[in-house]
């Protein structure tokens, strides 16, 4: 079990919790004393949060540290290969204020050295949301539709078939500015 895995996992480990106690981000946030935008970085993997914060958190969601870092330490294993059915991605919100986005993670995994997570990512045409930072290099496989890719302030269009490469701490966004459904694989990959 590498640092890095279990890093990279405490953002969704702690939605998940969140979720499973039907407690929303404004609730969390006046029981920590951390914001909402801090929270949902943290959730979506854009910041590691410092170790009182993530006490304040734990604490937020009556978790003790033990079974926390157990439990992330116990969804890693792995048995040469792993078959995944579409029913089981894992969809999740990667940022509260974004329209049209619809995000399904289908594997997060850690390797010597740097850990990964595939996630089919659906836009709905006129989706919108900021430009955001990804602490990741990411890897993007268009599989239908066309997307305006916006870095930074340089705009690549991306057809059926294209992919794209980058680092993510470029500020960027996906745009579908036509009249159907666009979809991508997205390959985060994360490193010490």
């Amino acid at each position: 079990m590498s640092a890095n895995f279990i890093i990279s996992q405490i953002g969704s480990k702690l939605r998940e919790l969140r979720k499973i106690r039907n407690i929303g981000l404004t609730g969390l946030s006046e029981k920590s004393g951390l914001s909402i935008p801090m929270i949902s970085k943290i959730e979506n993997g854009r910041v590691v949060p410092t170790l009182p914060s993530l006490l304040e958190l734990l604490e937020a969601l009556k978790i003790e540290p033990q079974i926390f870092f157990s439990e992330l330490n116990s969804e890693q294993h792995f048995d040469q290969y792993k078959y995944i059915a579409s029913e089981d991605y894992k969809e999740y919100i990667k940022e509260e204020n974004a329209i049209g986005f619809l995000y399904k993670s289908i594997l997060e995994h850690s390797l010597e050295g740097f850990s990964y997570q595939i996630t089919h990512v659906t836009l709905q045409p006129q989706n919108q949301r900021p430009k955001v930072t990804t602490d990741a290099f990411e890897f993007m496989y268009i599989l239908d539709g066309e997307i305006d890719y916006y870095l930074n302030d340089k705009l690549i269009k991306l057809k059926k078939g294209d992919s794209l490469f980058f680092d993510g701490r470029i500020p960027h966004v996906p745009l579908n500015q036509k009249n159907h459904i666009a979809s991508y694989i997205v390959i985060y990959f994360f490193n010490n």
